[in-house]
This record gives structure tokens, sequence and C-alpha cells, in this order.
């Protein structure tokens, strides 16, 4: 499975979210994920999935790549991540590669990848989507740039859309051609609920792992980071209900100040924890009884699978998917939506203040079947259910 991963760490998550059903399917199936956040080495992966982390991407706020920590040109640096990838599939010679979001990875780091693959004949190519990528015109002239859809209809034999069309029908959101139709199945949401070897007292593992005082507790959770510090700072000079604990989880990539910033508040705070990274977060989220949040695609799946009471604050830019996925979610009764330019924190306590219902049961109104449903749309590519290799190129364009 590949993913370029410069952002955050949904994508990344949301492969190994795929390669446990799979490795967990009953088929012997093997997944390693080429992804390109190092912290990947952090969250607990099943037997038969493994992974290399690529050197390190950083996205700037107008959508440009640059090097994350190597004294590298951008080139350079494509260079040395395309001859990583290439180096892995000639090694390892996967059944399937599944590439997430991007045909040609980013920059093209995998176009000589697919091209080595074509001539081998050996495996079968997947790309993922999210099913929500930005606004519908944006993409329509991106993926005529990029010529994405030759790309499609020359290298891949599927295409799974992570989503449910009654919620958002991408292909026709987007127009694709009839030929990529051809090959596109929707998956369904992915549950992204607790793992099933989740023990079932996990509330009170978290809270004593965060050695929370007795009352409700809030969860804000800045995806990443590298963009959530304006949402963080703000829910911190909310004023909370008395006896409500707070809870926020910074990301990895929280740049350093803010990170003293948000741990000086909790000092002076008994019912303020701040943790940089939790391995498996669906934990800290079972725990919450409201949680403030960015709203990328698996930390919305983990709410509404979860039933978790939640007000978004979604990015929307350099794309506007969280905010699409956000309004639409919104107007079902799934959650709550603050427009970042509204977000402050007397809006924060006026959300906390108000006594809401019960959120709505998510999965009456839309599919949630991806995982149950992947195993055997991998057999479908494969035309038998002989034992797999996957190789999992982690890194999709946010």
């Amino acid at each position: 499975m590949y993913s370029h991963d410069t952002m955050g760490l949904g994508h990344m998550r949301r492969n190994l979210s795929i390669a446990r059903a799979l490795v967990g399917s009953g088929t012997r199936t093997n997944v390693l994920m080429l992804t390109g956040a190092n912290i990947a080495t952090g969250f607990a992966m099943p037997r038969g999935v493994d992974c290399i982390t690529l050197p390190g991407l950083y996205k700037e706020p107008d959508g440009n790549y640059r090097s994350r920590s190597l004294g590298l040109s951008l080139d350079e640096l494509i260079n040395l991540r395309a001859m990583t990838i290439r180096g892995a599939l000639e090694a390892y010679q996967p059944d399937v590669l599944i590439v997430d979001n991007v045909p040609r990875g980013v920059n093209g780091e995998i176009e000589g990848a697919l091209e080595q693959l074509c001539d081998r004949g050996e495996t079968r190519c997947v790309l993922g989507l999210r099913d929500i990528l930005d606004d519908p015109d944006r993409v329509r002239k991106e993926w005529k740039q990029r010529a994405n859809e030759a790309c499609i209809q020359q290298y891949y034999d599927a295409v799974w859309v992570y989503g449910d069309p009654d919620f958002y029908d991408s292909a026709s959101e987007y127009a694709f051609s009839d030929q990529v139709k051809r090959k596109l199945h929707y998956t369904g949401y992915l549950n992204r609920g607790l793992n099933p070897d989740t023990t079932a007292n996990v509330k009170q593992q978290a809270c004593d792992t965060l050695d929370l005082p007795p009352g409700e507790t809030l969860l804000c959770l800045a995806g990443g980071g590298q963009d959530g510090s304006a949402l963080a700072q703000l829910v911190c000079e909310a004023r909370l209900p008395a006896e409500m604990n707070l809870v926020v989880l910074t990301g990895p990539f929280m740049p350093s100040a803010m990170r003293q910033r948000l741990r000086a508040h909790a000092a002076a705070n008994p019912r303020f924890r701040v943790a940089e990274f939790h391995p498996e977060p669906t934990r800290l989220m079972a725990r919450a009884d409201r949680i403030i949040s960015m709203g990328g695609y698996n930390t919305i799946s983990e709410i509404l699978s979860l039933e978790k009471r939640a007000l978004i604050v979604p990015r929307v830019s350099p794309r506007r998917e969280q905010l699409i996925r956000a309004e639409r979610l919104e107007k079902l009764g799934l959650l709550d939506v603050l427009h970042p330019s509204k977000v402050k924190p007397e809006s924060i306590t006026g959300w906390l203040q108000h006594d809401l219902a019960p959120p709505r049961c998510a999965s009456e109104l839309i599919d949630f079947g991806g995982l149950q449903r992947i195993p055997s749309l991998l057999n479908r590519v494969m035309g038998n259910s002989r034992s797999v290799t996957c190789c999992a190129a982690a890194g999709g364009q946010a």
C-alpha cells in the first residue's frame, strides 16, 4: 500500500485499517506499507503487516511541497523516494499494489514503479480514493491537467472509492469517464470504531492513562497538528462547564512552541491534559463525551462510528474536502459544523453549554460496510482467493 502522507496521519491510518481488515479476513495476506509518515512505526501493527517509511515531505499552506527534514531540493527528495519505492517493489514483488488517492503519486514519484509493474505483468494495481477529494470544478481541472484518467486506464485494474454514492456520488460529481466508471467500486465508508482486539473496558483504560478526575471529558483533535494550532488554542481559551475535563491531542507535527504553550495551560489547570500522540486514538475518542475536531476523513469516520457528539471545524485551504463533507453530514443531523473563520472561544463555550441530544446513528443513513467489503473486492481484483502479498503505498494528496 502506498501513500505519501505530507500533512497528517489520515492516509496512513486509513491504509492501516484496511491492512488490518485484509490480514484478519481469513486469507493468508501479508501487507507492506510504504508511507511518508515516520510516526507510522508508533502504531500497533498486526502480524502480517509491516512498513517502510519514506523521507518526509512537508505541504506548504499554498499546496506546494518541500523536504520535511532533509537538506534536499524537492526534485532530489522525490527522486530518492521514487528509488526507494521502486526498490521495495522489486524486492517484494507484490500481487497487489494499492495506491492511496494520487494515481501517479506525489509529483509523479510512483510512475516509474507503475511502468515497471506493468512490464512485469504480475501485479494488480488498485487506486483507493476517499469519497470527497475537493471542490468538483477543481478536481476536474486537476485530473485533466495531470492526465489521471489516462494513468488509470493504462495501469489500474480497479478504483475503490471509500464512500457511499447515496451520500456523495464521486463518479458523477467529478465527471469520471465511462472507462474509469467501469473500474470503479464504492466500498462504503470504513467503520473506524474500536479495533476488535480492543478490550471492553477501554474507556476506563484511557481514563487511567491520562489520570483524569471524575467528570465529563471534552476531546480536542488537532489532526496531525501542522495546521491545528489555532483550533487547539481557541478550545483552551473557551469556558468549560464545571467538572468537565479537557484533553488535547496535538498530533506529532504541531510546532513545538505551540505545544509548550498548551502544556503551560495544562500545568495551571488540574482538569487539562495534553498528549502529542496516541497509538490508538479511538480509545481517547471512546472515553470522550464530546469532541471538537478538524474534519479529515479518518476522524469523521471514527466520530460517526463511535456515535459521538462532535463540533467539526474543517480545514478549508488548500482544499475544501473537509468543509464539503462536514456540511453534508450536518444536514443529516450527524454533527455540528463551525467555519474556521467564525471560531472564537465564545462560540465554543456556547456549543458546550447546549444540552445536545444523542447523535443519530450514522450507519442507518450511510453505508459503513467498507472494511467488511474490501477483502472480497481484493479477491475480485485477483480473480481468485489465493494467498496475497499486498504492497500498500500510503500517502494520498490531502
